[in-house]
Parts: structure tokens; sequence; C-alpha cells
């Protein structure tokens, strides 16, 4: 069985997490509204109805969830900074509690021998800007580089590792095209103008970083999977393709200096030509220090003439009796193997980092326990195929589990359990679950 050790000593264990996932405190101390608090307010967006106003109560017992950390033997905590608790309208006035509470999680964190990793945008944007349009209207990137340039210089001196976004498709696709996740909005218009402001953003997130903070370690993060077609008939090929292009490639390509993927996509060619895109690639482009990898399940896909624009359509794992998780997300560890060397392929691409992963099951509490023996096998799984791309030479420094304790999964709600530690959403009482001991003994040195 792999060992945390046959990483090497110098390769980071850590546990990752999201301000608005954990938080609460979501209308308290001078923060102000998000895209979520409003999105969860709408009838029927979120499963059961659940709302991230408390969440885990994390504002609160930070100090405990940090103890959590460094008791499970992680050396590094990612976490998020609510755009809206710095600046509650998302530019102009700071909030100074704000300020001081993302000081006392840093601090602690530091005190408990803890690296921190900060994200920057997971997700939050503040509603003042998402009435001016959000992602879709150009002043968002002026509004963006304003809150980084806060926090790299509030931060900067105690933190040197950074990431610009987290998954940036995943945001612009599932809530500004699907409309499932905040803010709500659909069409391809809204999409393609959020991705061109968000590929903006994540290389001048990156630049300002670099100009203010010395000796900094920065990333951004993007959400992959590997796209396999359903048959090797031209049609189903042609549709992973362009499923590639989309949630593997749109980003991260231009961040290289490569511009968007047009070449394989004639639709990416309608954009560049109607947004364009071509006269941003320099604008588009940073050197990043690390690019960070969340993987959770493949993507099978076939052609489907009835479907707009991708003509491409899913097949699911139930469908095709493969294995997965609570979330009906497929279990294939040599697919994440695969999509580890996909993107460790660009030449441009220096170190990564598996910034999330993790698996949600049906985790029930008894008699104080949680047995999740499902969730310790799909680590043991990944963690070996990582370890293979690792020994085959490719430069992998670190690993971040999905999550630390169960939280508010967006869409989800609590419904979703991803947590290392079991929360009791009613009394906010934490238990740590198998697979977090599991983990304590793995890092053990």
């Amino acid at each position: 069985m792999v060992k945390s050790i046959d990483f090497g000593a110098d390769f980071l264990w850590g546990v990752a997490a999201a301000a608005t996932q954990i938080e609460g405190a979501a209308n308290t101390y001078g923060k102000g509204a998000s895209i979520w608090d409003t999105f969860s307010a709408r009838s029927g967006k979120i499963k059961k109805g659940h709302k991230p106003d408390v969440a885990c109560d994390f504002y609160h017992r930070y100090k405990e969830d940090i103890a959590l950390v460094k008791l499970l033997g992680f050396k590094v905590f990612r976490f998020s900074i609510a755009w809206s608790r710095i600046l509650p309208t998302g530019r102009g006035d700071i909030n100074p509690e704000g300020i001081r509470f993302y000081h006392h999680v840093i601090d602690e964190c530091l005190k408990q021998g803890i690296v921190p990793y900060i994200t920057l945008y997971h997700w939050d944007l503040p509603q003042a800007l998402e009435d001016e349009g959000g992602w879709t209207s150009f002043s968002i990137n002026a509004a963006f580089n304003g809150f980084v340039s806060i926090c790299a210089l509030e931060y900067g001196d105690k933190v040197k590792n950074w990431i610009v976004l987290n998954e940036p498709f995943g945001f612009t696709s599932l809530g500004y095209m699907l409309g499932i996740h905040a803010p709500g909005k659909t069409g391809l218009s809204n999409f393609f103008s959020a991705a061109l402001h968000t590929a903006i953003a994540q290389a001048e997130g990156g630049k300002i970083l670099r100009a203010e903070i010395s000796k900094a370690n920065i990333g951004t993060t993007y959400s992959c999977s590997e796209v396999i077609p359903n048959t090797q008939s031209e049609q189903d090929v042609l549709a992973a393709k362009r499923i590639d292009c989309l949630i593997n490639r749109l980003f991260i390509e231009p961040a290289l200096g490569m511009g968007f993927p047009t070449a394989d996509w004639d639709v990416l060619e309608k954009f560049q030509i109607e947004y364009g895109t071509w006269r941003q690639t320099e604008r588009l482009k940073f050197d990043f220090d690390f690019i960070g990898l969340q993987n959770y399940f493949p993507l099978t896909v076939k052609y489907n003439a009835f479907i707009p624009v991708i003509q491409a359509w899913e097949v699911k794992a139930k469908s095709r009796k493969k294995p997965h998780t609570a979330m009906g997300w497929e279990i294939n560890a040599n697919s994440f193997y695969n999509i580890v060397k996909q993107f460790a392929s660009y030449p441009g691409v220096k170190n990564i980092m598996i910034t999330e992963n993790g698996a949600a099951y049906h985790d029930k509490l008894i008699n104080g326990k949680v047995e999740d023996e499902e969730r310790i096998a799909y680590f043991k799984l990944y963690l070996e195929a990582l370890l293979k791309a690792k020994k085959e030479g490719l430069n992998i420094t670190g690993y971040m589990a999905w999550t630390l304790m169960d939280n508010f999964e967006w869409a989800e709600g609590f419904n979703a359990r991803f947590g290392l530690i079991y929360n009791d959403f009613k009394t906010q009482h934490r238990t740590i679950k198998d697979s977090g001991y599991w983990w304590q003994k793995f890092l053990k040195p």
C-alpha cells in the first residue's frame, strides 16, 4: 500500500475549504451579500431550501477547526477569502472586521504550524457587482484587481502561497450558462462574456500578486476530467474533443499564452471573432508557479444532434454500470492519472498540485462513529494513481483532500457529505470519520 513518505519528504499534504461553504456569519460583522446569499434565498435553487447563513460556523470556530487540520496530520490548509467580507459592495469602503478575521485565521494557522494557501475567488461574487452584470460586465476586472491588491498588501507579509481563481470553467458554466449555480444566468452569450473576463482576471490577479508580494508562490486551479468518447465513431470522437476544449482547455491555454483553443472547435472561433479575444492574448498570459488540478470524475460522452452547440451528451456512470459515488460520479483512478498527465504535457506547466480531490457518500453517525470505508478505498486508489504519475517524472508537489468537514455543498446544500469530519449542522458538533483517522495514520511520520 502506498505511504505518504513514498511521495517524498517535501511533498505537501493538505485539506481544502471555501468561505461560503464553511464560514457562516453571512450577514453579520460587516459582510455584504454574495451571489450565493441571494441565490439560496430563491425558492427551489438549493436542495431542501438549505442556505449558507451558518454553514459550519467556521467564523466562530476557526481555532477548533484549524486544530483539527493539525490533528489529522495535514501541513497545509487551503481556504478562501470572501470578497464581500472584505469589500461589502465589491469595491470602495473596506470592512475592517473582515480584514481582522482573516488575519486571525492566518495567525492561527501559523501558530499551529499549518501553511495557509489562500484562494482569492472561490465563487462568492459580491451581489452588488452581480447587479452590474457580474462576470459578464467589463467593469468586473477593475473591481477584481482592486480586491486582489487589498488582499496582497494586507496579508502578503504572512502568506506566500496564493491561488487566484477556483475552477473558472465551473463557475462560468454552472452560473452563467446552465443557471444551476449562482447567479443563475443562462445562455452562451452570458457564458462567453463571463469566460473572457474570467480569463483576464486569472492573469491580472497573478500579475498583481507577483508585483506586491515578495517570494510569492502563485497558482490557479482548474476543474478537469478526462473526456472519453462512448465509441470510436467519428461523431463520438469529435463530440469528446469539443467537450475537452470546453472543460479542460478553455482557461489554461490562454494563461499559457496559447490563446483560446479555437482551432479545434468552430464555435470558439466565432467566440474569438465576436469578442475580439485575439487582441487579449498577451493580457491573458501569466507564468504561474503551479497549476492546481481538481478532479472528481471522468466524462464519457456521445454525439447528440439535439443538444445545442456542443452536440454531445454525457453517458452516466450508472447507466454504464460503473462504480460511482453518492453524487453519481464515476470512480476511475486510471482516468485521474490520465488527466494529470494531460495537463502536465503542456510545456508551460512547471509544477502541478492536486488542490481538490475527494468523494461524497451517504455517511451516517452511528454510536458516535462514522464508518466510511468506501471513502478510504477511494483515496487509496487515487493516491496510488498519483504516485504512479509522480514516479514517471511528473512534477507533482502536493495533494489537498476535499474537504476537511461536511459543509454547504453549493446547489446540493448540506446533503452531499465530502468531509473527513462529520458535521452535525444543528449542533455544529464535529466527529472525525474513519477516513479522517485513516489520513491521520497515513500522514504519521
